[in-house]
């Protein structure tokens, strides 16, 4: 029997000083109505439901449950399944904490008021991750009530643990079939030879909650006398003697839930840097280190079935990246459950987690710094309204059929090539492969060009198979050359990055600027249309007049000054006639960190040289970071988006302010040194519209231009001096 596809919302609600850090307030979840509809459509049976004591409770045994019941209702009626968590990460309101001894019987309280409230409910996660949030509250100290000792620890898993099988005990007094589906992170430590003991500590540790649930800590048991540390031999025997088992082992597993212990702390960054009494060593991913290899989801999988031989469920599919890693990883999760059901294996269900994205996990959700991972929906819109991504179409199809295709999913997944490890001792390089014919590639032309290198950079860094054509492989003007590139590379997808971009010439050479962008895009188009090949290309700000004060979006009319907006115009026009699938973006005054001839490279090269750099003051534009619209272009594609849509890094700026943003960064700030005029007074020839700055009520997905411009000075390779 194959596994069933569940599904699940983000929903930590940790606390950090006097303050709650809710993934629930962040997502938005809570006020839209209309993410259960969406969620109902995916085809799950079950859904991870967020049902948390701290949202209800203001003081104890007083609550509101009025928009829980809106809510559980909504998921019954729409034939959704929910799997009931009460704590997730946290510890609770403000009137108890993990480490407070009523703590277990406080949260008992709570589950059996909320069994008697809804007595329809059968699946419970009590507490999520019981190990995890023992750790990061009481080892590390990055959640309350932040401790840093190992007898804290002890007790907030203990607590934890009896809170659980009281919490059952009472919600079985009201639903006797209900079942207890117990999370937990699961992941394997290596080391080097001298932390072997603390990489064999930790690896019987990582089972604690587990084990304590199911009554096997006994004086044999490897922690016994580590517990003893924090508990007295009643606690012990609570345990063994009120046994709580877990209907379903949920296995919740991340790219870096595998760790490596090295000592030789200077290879790491200080934030990795730890130890116990007798070492200092740095706890780091076992990917991220070069030094160890990663134990495989399909490897942790088995050990734990062969340990406990209770039924699993993999409870949480989630990794930040690339869209493309984002799928992989599901993909990866969901055949390693596959095989092991078929080798006999009690496999029940894979979780495809954080519908909605996750915030801030970036600072382990201890500062609030808008860091957004999007999931099988993306939030990143205009009203934070979740649009649909590759995701979601490969959790509808994983649902309702098993299996789901994708010419990225036969890709190695980029966590595990050598260019990924981060802290090895040694560079490590390699090379993305030439894309033979087995492997579906993206066509990139343009390749002489600042984009189309761009993208080709790009792809081999996210290792997606590409051609780079220039003008000598492809000429995209010539029908018949397009379509015997097509046919003998048959790409997935086509990226031009190909045209006529001098602004003030095209006034004189409206014939060569119309042919290369309208009707080499156009031709583009068809061929791909008819070839059923994804097609994307690139317009520009300069079709509208600049009329408006508002900045425009993608619905306002176009009117073009120039011949250069006049033929990016009328290509849009005929590259969404000629293919309904094809992408067009339209984007603004590029810069970047690789090439010289960029803007803001040419202004802080003349600068540091003290010479006036001219810049014009009389156009608003809306600047454009290359590396983040090429980003965001990839994901788009391996998403299959189509229409028109705008990218450009938020903002509202003249050329002149642009490059004042960029030279106040530099240590003498020469911003006397930037000379403002207008357009005609620096010579243009073709009339600009003076104000063309961009948004999107479509997409937001580029981050703000201050972001940009730090992240161009943090990846500038070209010299500025």
């Amino acid at each position: 029997m194959k596994p069933q596809l569940w599904i699940g919302i983000e929903c930590t609600l940790n606390r950090v000083g006097n303050r709650y850090f809710n993934q629930l307030d962040s997502s938005g979840h809570l006020l839209r109505e209309g993410d259960l509809d969406l969620f109902a459509q995916l085809g799950a049976e079950r859904i991870r439901y967020p049902c948390l004591w701290e949202q209800v409770a203001s003081r104890e045994g007083v609550y509101n449950w009025q928009g829980m019941d809106q809510r559980l209702e909504a998921l019954r009626q729409r034939g959704l399944i929910p799997i009931a968590g009460l704590l997730h990460h946290g510890s609770g309101p403000l009137f108890t904490h993990l480490l407070d001894p009523d703590f277990p019987e406080k949260f008992a309280r709570y589950a059996r008021d909320f069994a008697n409230r809804y007595p329809w409910i059968y699946d419970y996660t009590p507490i999520n991750e019981i190990l995890t949030t023992a750790r990061f509250s009481c080892l590390y100290g990055h959640w309350f009530p932040h401790r840093h000792d190992d007898r804290s620890f002890i007790q907030a898993v203990y607590g934890q643990c009896k809170a659980t099988s009281l919490a059952m005990q009472e919600i079985r007094k009201i639903n006797p079939q209900a079942r207890l589906i117990q999370t937990e992170d699961v992941g394997r430590v290596e080391s080097t030879k001298l932390l072997e003991y603390q990489r064999d500590f930790e690896n019987h540790r990582r089972w604690l909650s587990f084990d304590l649930l199911s009554g096997r800590v006994t004086k044999d048991h490897p922690l016994y006398a580590y517990l003893k540390n924090g508990l007295t031999e009643s606690e012990l025997h609570w345990l063994q003697d009120n046994p709580c088992v877990p209907d379903l082992l949920g296995l919740n597993h991340y790219q870096l839930s595998n760790r490596f212990l090295d000592e030789r702390i200077a290879l790491y960054p200080s934030f990795l840097h730890g130890g116990n009494h007798l070492h200092a060593y740095a706890d780091v991913g076992a990917i991220d280190s070069g030094q160890a290899t990663s134990a495989s989801p399909y490897s942790l999988f088995k050990e734990v079935w062969d340990r406990y031989q209770i039924p699993l469920a993999v409870t949480e599919v989630h990794t930040r990246g690339y869209r493309e890693d984002q799928m992989l990883w599901l993909a990866e999760i969901w055949n390693a459950a596959k095989t092991l059901s078929c080798e006999g294996a009690d496999v029940r269900a894979v979780t495809a987690w954080s519908l909605l994205g996750t915030f801030n996990w970036n600072s382990l959700c201890t500062r609030e710094e808008n860091f957004y991972e999007p999931g099988v929906f993306d939030l990143r819109t205009p009203e934070g309204k979740p649009r649909a991504t590759v995701l979601t179409d490969m959790v509808k199809s994983l649902a309702t059929t098993g299996v789901f295709a994708h010419p990225l999913l036969n890709e190695e997944t980029r966590w595990r090539i050598p260019e990924r490890a981060l802290y090895a001792p040694a560079a490590l390089f390699s090379t993305l492969r030439p894309p033979g014919k087995s492997r579906k590639s993206i066509l990139i032309t343009g390749g002489r060009g600042t984009l189309g290198r761009a993208f080709a950079r790009l792809c081999g860094m996210r290792n997606i198979p590409f051609y780079l054509l220039d003008r000598a492989g492809l000429d995209i003007t010539d029908r018949q050359k397009v379509r015997e590139v097509l046919q003998d590379l048959q790409p997935w997808a086509v990226i031009n990055a190909a045209g006529y971009v001098k602004v003030d010439r095209a006034e004189f050479e409206a014939l060569k600027c119309f042919k290369e962008n309208v009707e080499g895009p156009r031709i583009l188009a068809e061929e791909c249309a008819q070839e059923k090949i994804r097609f994307l290309t690139f317009s520009s700000d300069l079709v509208f007049d600049g009329h408006q004060e508002s900045r425009y979006l993608e619905s306002n009319t176009v009117a073009p000054l120039n011949v250069y907006g006049r033929s990016k115009a009328q290509a849009e026009e005929k590259v969404l006639t000629a293919d309904e699938n094809a992408l067009v973006v339209r984007t603004s005054s590029f810069f970047g960190p690789w090439d010289e001839s960029n803007f803001i490279t040419r202004c802080l090269k003349t600068v540091n040289r003290n010479l006036k750099f001219y810049a014009a003051d009389d156009t608003k534009v809306s600047p454009t970071y290359v590396p983040d619209l090429v980003h965001a272009c990839l994901d788009l594609l391996v998403d299959h988006e189509k229409g028109l849509i705008h990218l450009t890094n938020d903002a509202d700026v003249s050329w002149g302010d642009f490059a004042a943003m960029a030279v106040c960064r530099l240590p003498d700030k020469k911003t006397d040194h930037i000379v403002r005029k207008t357009h005609q007074e620096m010579g243009a020839t073709a009339r600009r519209p003076a104000h063309s700055s961009l948004s999107s009520e479509r997409y937001r997905i580029l981050p703000n231009l201050d972001d940009a411009l730090d992240r161009y000075f943090q990846q500038l390779e070209v010299a500025i001096f």
